[in-house]
């Protein structure tokens, strides 16, 4: 299994490779950072999930609107 999975990844292009290689990484820090759940506040773990919700909900800014937001403001004063 092992050199199927490598041959596999082997014939990837660079990007694929790259993409998989974050994948990897997020699985690995996922499995191990599960504990930091549990290090966070009460209020840290509402205050996420009320985010998760509102974001499930579609209740987000884009990005770039708050960038363009803050560099016309920031750039006037």
């Amino acid at each position: 299994m092992k050199l199927k999975i490598f041959r596999e990844i082997d014939s990837l292009e660079k990007g694929k490779l790259q993409e998989l290689y974050g994948y990897v990484q997020n699985y690995i820090r996922g499995s191990m950072d599960i504990s930091e759940w549990d290090n966070l506040s009460l209020a840290q773990q509402k205050g996420i999930r009320q985010a998760i919700d509102d974001l499930d909900k579609g209740a987000s800014i884009v990005h770039e609107d708050v960038i363009s937001k803050y560099r016309k403001k920031y750039s006037d004063a």
